[in-house]
């Protein structure tokens, strides 16, 4: 059996460092390393929105930093700080807010898992989606 070990300093600048949109995402485990679910540190700029929606993957979020918040599809509003989980089981539309005084950092877990490469396109009315 073969023990994969990646740390954040390793993957700075590499191709699992990505920009997402309005943060970075270190996608630390892919699809290419087989175990079918995508781990990643992300961050989510300050004083940044986001409307997103995964059609194709389930995602759980835990927050390890910052604040912020969550609005569901029913455009109830959800705060998150460190030691918060969100999970997005019904591939549901939310919008993602980091608070202006900070970025927020999540650990975010996808399945089936991303390929890596995966980045939002912000800039429309509908939902960015993958």
């Amino acid at each position: 059996m073969r023990m994969l070990i990646r740390s954040l300093a390793e993957l700075a600048g590499s191709p699992r460092d990505v920009d997402w949109g309005n943060g970075t995402s270190v996608r630390l485990l892919t699809a290419s390393d087989g175990m079918g679910f995508t781990v990643c540190h992300t961050v989510v700029r300050a004083g940044t929105s986001s409307f997103l929606e995964y059609r194709s993957h389930l995602e759980a979020c835990y927050c390890v930093s910052g604040t912020g918040e969550i609005e569901d599809a029913a455009g109830v509003v959800h705060r998150i700080g460190p030691g918060t989980l969100y999970a997005l089981d019904h591939h549901d539309r939310h919008h993602l807010r980091a608070d202006p005084t900070g970025d927020l950092t999540l650990i975010s877990v996808f399945t089936p898992a991303l390929v890596g490469t995966e980045r939002h396109v912000l800039d429309r009315v509908e939902a960015s989606s993958y």
